[in-house]
């Protein structure tokens, strides 16, 4: 008994000792330059694919987090802009590495049109969204 006490003692004190600044958020969001993307020649319908994509690390601050797919329903049901997150560390301190980082995330063809696939590739000098555009077709399932 006297043994649990101690462990306990122990750590609740090192639990202590620890600082949490819950109001202090050291890294935020941001989107990353999509250079290339590798897509299949035809997508077979209800399959799921690996969608290969390099994506631009500008410095040492910046880490690759997850891709944002998001599907446009004023445009078309097959329409995707895909965008690379990033998380940027707050630090003053960063270096520049300018490094081509290749990362994948799955796809699901759910539908027996044409994709177009809108990767986010950075901002032009007004500030703009410019986007690397491909289209892959839909091979229909055979009735």
């Amino acid at each position: 008994m006297k043994r649990l006490f101690i462990l306990l003692f122990a750590a609740v004190s090192v639990l202590e000792s620890c600082s949490f600044d819950d109001d202090k958020v050291n890294f935020h969001y941001t989107p990353l330059e999509i250079v290339n993307a590798e897509v299949p020649e035809s997508f077979d319908f209800g399959r799921t694919y690996t969608i290969s994509v390099d994506i631009l690390r500008p410095d040492d601050c910046t880490l690759t987090d997850s891709f944002d797919v998001r599907r446009h329903t004023t445009d078309s049901t097959n329409v995707r802009t895909v965008s690379a997150i990033g998380i940027l560390l707050d630090n003053d301190e960063c270096a520049p590495v300018d490094q081509e980082i290749q990362d994948t995330f799955e796809f699901e063809v759910r539908y027996t049109n044409p994709y177009i696939f809108r990767f986010y590739t950075g901002n032009d000098e007004n500030g703009d969204p410019q986007f690397l555009e491909i289209e892959v077709p839909v091979n229909n399932p055979e009735p």
